[in-house]
């Protein structure tokens, strides 16, 4: 298992994630997405989407304000004590923690008498207007899924659908946690990829509903490589669920600091549509044509984080070969690391590297490549140190193939690629590269 302290310095030295505000000395449990980052994230995004939405014609998607209204909270009972962690305080250093996280009644930072328990709720204010006046009071969205159902009616009328349906959304959320903790996986700020299936009441056709997208969102982190033994499946005991869930099961992955969720699959039966529709006096109910009949739909959520997602797939990539792979002397000396990122989410596809900078036969050659390849995938030109240094940096990033531009390569007009796993390398025309890649990289 790997250290998480080694992929925060990776994350750290290449360009992934780095802390909020670094220069003024971190902003607590916040993060900034280098251009590596930005690319594993937005490619992990763009995977689920064409799961859930490009590959499938029952899904929709939409893009939901962050500010909404706050009788939205006030409906779905974010603003209740259902939506509240225990709150403690240390007497002595004022250090906040959550109750059911500690095992006795001590501080765990300084041994200090803690206060009595209290209630804290974790949705986060702000203020519209001028004025910061209780009136003006609103919040910043606790979840995604409330945003969804907002639009339910639009996306139902606007784009025809048919019960069973689902609308889908990738989005930032906000809570205030007492307890940020290990990197990304627990912020309060972060992001989502929500989908909620509107479906009939039916207990048996919501069950086979549930297990289906319950082995449908497993099916998709073992497809982009995730190790099946490094995945499990927990359902909720009845005390466990939330006040609106049925049935609730989490996908968890096995991190260093032991098994943790990553995914929920929800069956909220009608709680939220039916609440919307008493708050906001609106008929949710939807009319089925075929059997005549009206009824509130029931849903089945998938709920997963794109931060744990980024983190799970760094964990489940990360290898370190001691005393290195490489043939090299240099390399020999010290331990070599490879990011085995499914090709599907690197963040750099191809690397283009001539073999020697100072040739400018070479480096114009091996622009022409550049220039080819870039128009299809995320490529990154290096010509920065020896051909060993060069191969290792792209290795510690993930990238799946490097194209070695050489004196060969002015003759016979043909490059070298390396596999990153294999270390394989095979000659390939230049003519032929585009199609030879599109099939490595699909």
């Amino acid at each position: 298992m790997v250290n998480l302290e080694k992929i925060i310095s990776l994350c750290k030295r290449r360009g992934f994630i780095t802390p909020s505000s670094e220069m003024y000395g971190g902003f607590e449990s916040g993060y900034d997405y280098g251009f590596l980052g930005v690319l594993l994230k937005n490619n992990i995004k763009q995977s689920w989407w064409n799961e859930m939405i490009q590959y499938r014609d029952d899904i929709v998607g939409v893009d939901a304000s962050i500010l909404m209204s706050p009788k939205v909270w006030e409906a779905s009972g974010h603003l209740s004590a259902g939506f509240t962690d225990p709150l403690v305080e240390c007497k002595k250093c004022h250090h906040r923690f959550r109750r059911d996280h500690l095992e006795n009644n001590k501080c765990p930072d300084c041994g200090g008498e803690l206060t009595k328990e209290k209630k804290f709720n974790l949705m986060m204010k702000t203020f519209v207007g001028s004025v910061e006046d209780k009136a003006d009071t609103i919040y910043l969205r606790g979840e995604t899924a409330q945003g969804i159902y907002m639009n339910y009616p639009f996306m139902r009328d606007a784009m025809r659908m048919k019960i069973p349906f689902g609308i889908a959304q990738i989005g930032k959320a906000f809570r205030n946690e007492i307890t940020p903790r290990y990197f990304i996986f627990k912020t309060r700020e972060f992001e989502q990829m929500e989908m909620q299936y509107f479906v009939v009441p039916d207990e048996k056709k919501k069950e086979k509903i549930f297990n289906y997208w319950k082995e449908e969102r497993m099916k998709w982190y073992l497809d982009l490589g995730i190790k099946k033994e490094d995945l499990r499946f927990k359902e909720h005991a009845k005390n466990e669920l939330a006040h609106y869930a049925k049935k609730a099961v989490d996908v968890e992955y096995k991190f260093p600091w032991g098994w943790d969720e990553i995914e929920g699959i929800h069956d909220r039966g009608d709680w939220d549509l039916s609440n919307h529709g008493k708050h906001s006096g609106h008929d949710l109910s939807y009319y089925d044509e075929k059997t005549k009949k009206k009824f509130i739909p029931h849903i089945i959520e998938t709920s997963a984080g794109v931060d744990r997602g980024v983190l799970v797939f760094l964990l489940n990539a990360y290898d370190e070969i001691t005393g290195g792979r490489t043939t090299t002397t240099e390399a020999q000396k010290e331990a070599e690391v490879v990011l085995r990122l499914s090709n599907k989410i690197a963040p750099i596809k191809t690397a283009i590297l001539p073999l020697a900078k100072n040739k400018e036969d070479i480096t114009k050659k091996a622009r022409q490549v550049y220039d080819l390849l870039k128009s299809h995938w995320m490529c990154q030109y290096d010509e920065a140190g020896s051909i060993g240094r060069r191969y290792r940096r792209q290795d510690e990033i993930g990238t799946p193939y490097c194209i070695t531009i050489d004196f060969d390569s002015l003759d016979k007009n043909d490059v070298t690629v390396r596999d990153r796993d294999t270390m394989k390398q095979e000659r390939i025309k230049i003519d032929e590269l585009v199609d030879y890649l599109k099939d490595k990289l699909q």
